[in-house]
């Protein structure tokens, strides 16, 4: 069973944002965009999903530094515990900023920023590859001798705290906001105005910004999102977007100096030859749209559906990943990616995504079929998917007859 704090927190994560949804309702605000909060929730699906995999490599690097160079062995106690928490947010905010101010490093974070709106679901929205970044800066803290389950738990514990401060419902919270990272101080985290850019980098204690020159106090509403939108709802695309153009722009770039400095220079940095590096626009609000795409009723109930079940999935694999086999985990989890790619792609009602879908729906029943073969529950199992096999075929092609009924003619004719 896995015991990450983070996994175990799932269930109340879709408790606080049903809770917000009702904020949403009863103040009449329109805080969430189905097409978008699912896209943020699938890049935190694909992260902790990926992330199955990297953890065994980070928290084996953190337990030998530990184990052959741990300066001291500190005990486990409710004090250090404290000293801990207060340390792994200290060096958080120094990787966070970071994140912001080297461009190798923002392609690991931008995933967490793309998104137009400003939610609970946005906490969950998550860079896959962030963590192949941020474990070094936690690496003294095993030089020290805090023990590795502790610093694990803990720095959990830091990441938990952030999840409430992506929220438009709740306003300023007075004197907490010297000391805390709030709501406020995050949505300005969030904004691309001007001001608002690579401020409040805090976890858990905005005394970090304070001390070290990055505190922006909340002002106008921010427009969320980044200065290049990604425009998409693909959450594989999400990840992948910034290192295209990042690699774009060294192909660009002469000289192997500003081809280095392109990777460890601040994100749109240009060497003046090429015009410089490239300005934060002004936010022209009454020019300003947030990307959509139009989702009709019957293609919304379709993914809405799909995801739900996904969700399902993917909760079961990461509270079981530690007893799959190698080769089961790697298939589950390319199951889920696909998932959830295919549903960004259904929201943009792209061509090739049936023929994906299908696929999906027919590998996936029969990799369920396949788990439950010495299962004394087979025939039941076995009969409930081929049901949601047939009626989630049959819904397909009825939504592809929809959009696309030439070419599904043709294909039918075929």
């Amino acid at each position: 069973m896995n015991i990450n704090p983070i996994v175990l927190s799932i269930p109340v994560f879709f408790i606080l944002i049903g809770v917000e949804l009702l904020v949403e309702r009863f103040r009449q605000q329109k805080l969430y965009r189905l097409n978008d909060a699912l896209t943020n929730i699938s890049c935190g699906i694909g992260e902790q999903v990926t992330g199955v995999f990297m953890k065994l490599f980070v928290v084996s690097i953190y337990q030998y530094i530990y184990e052959q160079y741990a300066i001291f062995h500190i005990p486990t106690t409710w004090l250090t515990g404290i000293l801990l928490f207060i340390a792994v947010d200290f060096f958080y905010y120094w990787f966070h900023r970071y994140s912001h101010e080297i461009n190798l490093f923002w392609g690991g974070h931008v995933v967490h920023h793309q998104s137009e709106e400003y939610n609970l679901s946005v906490a969950l929205r998550q860079g896959w590859f962030q963590k192949v970044f941020s474990f070094a800066f936690y690496l003294p803290l095993a030089l020290i001798g805090f023990e590795t389950l502790l610093f694990v738990t803990v720095a959990s514990l830091v990441t938990l705290y952030q999840f409430w401060i992506h929220t438009k419902a709740i306003g300023k919270l007075g004197w907490l906001e010297w000391v805390l990272n709030t709501p406020s101080h995050h949505r300005v985290h969030h904004g691309v105005n001007p001001k608002y850019i690579d401020k409040n980098h805090a976890g858990a204690l905005i005394i970090w910004d304070r001390m070290f020159g990055t505190f922006q106090q909340e002002e106008e509403e921010p427009v969320y999102g980044i200065t290049k939108p990604l425009n998409s709802w693909n959450p594989f695309w999400a990840n992948m977007q910034h290192w295209v153009d990042m690699m774009h722009t060294i192909k660009q770039t002469p000289g192997w100096a500003d081809k280095l400095r392109v990777v460890f220079m601040p994100p749109g940095w240009r060497p003046a030859y090429m015009g410089g590096t490239i300005p934060i626009p002004e936010v022209d609000r009454s020019r300003y749209h947030k990307y959509n795409t139009d989702s009709p009723a019957q293609l919304n109930y379709y993914v809405f559906f799909q995801y739900v079940c996904t969700l399902i999935g993917a909760s079961l694999f990461l509270f079981t990943a530690e007893q799959l086999p190698f080769l089961l985990k790697m298939f589950s989890a390319a199951l889920i990616v696909l998932a959830i790619v295919n549903c960004g792609a259904l929201f943009e009602k792209k061509k090739w995504v049936y023929v994906a879908e299908f696929i999906r729906l027919v590998a996936s029943s029969a990799f369920c079929v396949y788990l439950a073969y010495s299962s004394v529950w087979f025939m039941a199992v076995t009969i409930g998917i081929g049901v949601f096999t047939c009626i989630s075929a049959f819904w397909l092609l009825r939504l592809n007859y929809i959009f696309y009924p030439e070419a599904t003619k043709k294909h039918m004719a075929a």
